[in-house]
């Protein structure tokens, strides 16, 4: 039997998302962000409240990035989770990680985190929250390939528990996609 909780947010997996921006005087900023995903083929969406710095600089330069925080990362994701770039604007250099500007859109990429996507701003709402962008480019770390494929088991994405409220690495292959339920046709 099944217990009711009303209306919860109890998703899984919610991956970490690591928000990478540029202010208008070019200061980079990276945000942690929790609620989001592909709502398209090419496009991603995210919910991001217009009072973070984030909203500010993508509505400013039109392009962001979006990151996936890994085990390795963890401490440095939620950092940059808790700390406003509205009020500690070297939270990045404070966190150690490094950028590179993309080649693809006006935003940094976190050279630690193994796989970005690349974005151009579609649509911003302030009403919900969404900004939605349309995935330019992904780039991948070599390191974090096999046979030529990105590889979950070697970037150990994280992803955030709402029940708990803690991350939990995600990696493990348990069945092949479109083919184990075969076994029932």
């Amino acid at each position: 039997m099944k217990k009711n909780f009303g209306n919860k947010n109890w998703m899984f997996p919610m991956p970490v998302l690591m928000i990478g921006t540029y202010g208008e005087d070019g200061t980079p900023d990276v945000m942690n962000a929790a609620w989001g995903g592909i709502s398209l083929e090419d496009e991603i969406t995210i919910c991001i409240d217009s009072s973070h710095k984030t909203w500010a600089n993508i509505a400013a330069k039109k392009a962001f990035t979006v990151a996936f925080g890994t085990a390795e990362t963890a401490v440095q994701c939620d950092y940059l989770g808790i700390v406003s770039g509205n009020q500690t604007p070297g939270k990045v250099k404070k966190s150690g990680f490094t950028l590179t500007k993309s080649e693809f859109v006006d935003a940094p990429v976190i050279n630690e985190l193994p796989l970005v996507l690349e974005c151009k701003l579609i649509s911003m709402n302030e009403s919900n929250c969404n900004v939605v962008g349309k995935i330019l480019n992904c780039a991948v770390e070599e390191s974090a390939l096999t046979d030529g494929k990105p590889d979950a088991g070697k970037m150990k994405p994280i992803c955030f528990d709402t029940c708990e409220h803690v991350y939990r690495i995600m990696g493990e292959k348990v069945a092949r996609a479109f083919s184990a339920g075969k076994e029932l046709m």
